[in-house]
């Protein structure tokens, strides 16, 4: 590569990926693309996709997505969206009849700073795939600070291209669920939590958290704002590949891992693998819950479901906050991930009756096992897929709502 090219490639990287935090990060690297991960969904091998928010340090979160770029690190120009849509993904996992439910359901998004293109970007997304409206005017849609008013955190570029992800997720899959999003004030672990508590006394029904970080051994009391009872909670497992993240690693949530989901002549229509990138492992502080039974763990092992994740094979999303030609991105990361399985819990209407994660441990007929693929060289089921439970993919992902 050219020193002009290699020049252009990094401004670019820098570009897209600088996100602000309390931290002062510095921003993620682009990454190649993946020729084993090589898909029918027709997009370019060429691409290669890049952190939208930056490696986070001890008690911050990072945002667990990723974005298609070009190779000189650029979004590409899309006149329409391109990815999986809603119909592809509802398919995928056996949700195209149960789509109409979802009715007394409220799904909080929970981000930390402000999207304030969040409604607007939603309502393209919505029109664009035929999706019902979902506004403020009509009761649908609710966006709150953390503590439950409109003192809205500052914006950031990076989080709003996670709060846009994760609206489009949970409408893909539950189109007439309500939609609760509540900003925290930075991407602290305190103010998150603050935030996720916000979203349960609010009355979410379910609430879906794409962001993680390093663990800490204050995560074991910490993990308490995580602990409502009769609320479905998600949390994406990271994307880094095999390592555990919190809070995630918390025994009251629904770890969600992630895969590579392909188009196939099967009668599913689709074939999934394990998504390199997806964080799997045995928490380094948190219990083991009563429900898993894997041997090779003494404490809590990440995760517990999977949906699909890898941006090789990722979702279109409509984001206009950092004025992205068309609007249209693809986007990979266990945060896609993390609100399609809060979509799903949504859908079968049961968090109230469930204990935290344990569902889908006896519910193994309501989930497509995922056996092939890996995430790090463990030498284990932690990192690798194999019949029955296994770290990046946990039971499997959705086959019709039973296991949810």
């Amino acid at each position: 590569m050219s020193l002009r090219r290699r020049t252009l490639f990094s401004i670019a990287a820098l570009a897209l990926a600088a996100c602000s935090s309390e931290s002062s990060l510095r921003p993620g690297p682009i990454t190649a693309p993946d020729a084993s991960n090589a898909s029918s969904t027709g997009l370019a091998m060429r691409l290669a996709h890049a952190k939208v928010c930056p490696s986070a340090a001890r008690g911050v979160a990072r945002c667990h997505s990723l974005v298609r770029v070009d190779d000189l690190g650029q979004p590409p120009a899309t006149s329409g969206p391109s990815g999986y849509g809603p119909t592809d993904l509802r398919a995928a996992y056996g949700l195209a009849s149960a789509s109409t439910g979802g009715a007394g359901q409220t799904i909080a998004i929970v981000d930390a700073f402000d999207d304030a293109n969040a409604e607007k970007d939603l309502a393209v997304y919505r029109s664009q795939f035929g999706l019902p409206p979902c506004t403020t005017a009509n009761g649908c849609f609710r966006k709150v600070d953390q503590n439950g008013g409109t003192n809205y955190p500052r914006g950031n570029a990076g989080w709003a291209e996670e709060i846009s992800l994760d609206l489009d997720m949970a409408s893909a899959i539950c189109p007439n669920c309500k939609i609760l999003l509540v900003e925290a004030r930075t991407n602290s672990f305190a103010n998150l939590a603050a935030a996720v508590d916000r979203a349960a006394a609010l009355g979410a029904t379910v609430i879906s958290n794409s962001y993680g970080g390093s663990e800490y051994s204050g995560e074991v009391n910490d993990q308490s704002h995580f602990n409502h009872a009769g609320v479905a909670i998600t949390v994406s497992s990271g994307d880094n590949g095999f390592g555990v993240e919190f809070p995630a690693a918390s025994q009251f949530v629904t770890a969600v891992g992630g895969t590579t989901l392909r188009r196939d002549a099967s009668a599913r229509g689709f074939s999934e693998t394990v998504w390199s990138g997806a964080g799997s492992g045995c928490s380094a502080y948190i219990s083991k819950p009563s429900w898993q039974t894997d041997a090779g763990c003494s404490r809590r092992t990440v995760a517990d479901v999977a949906a699909v994740a890898d941006p090789n094979t990722g979702v279109a999303v409509y984001d206009t906050y950092r004025l992205h030609p068309g609007g249209w991105l693809v986007f990979g990361g266990t945060s896609v991930a993390a609100p399609i399985i809060g979509g799903v819990y949504a859908l079968a209407g049961n968090a109230r009756s469930i204990n935290y994660g344990s569902f889908s441990y006896s519910q193994l007929g309501s989930v497509f096992d995922i056996v092939s693929g890996s995430n790090g060289s463990c030498g284990s089921y932690l990192c690798t897929g194999t019949v029955g439970f296994d770290g990046p993919t946990g039971n499997g992902t959705p086959n019709g709502v039973g296991a949810f």
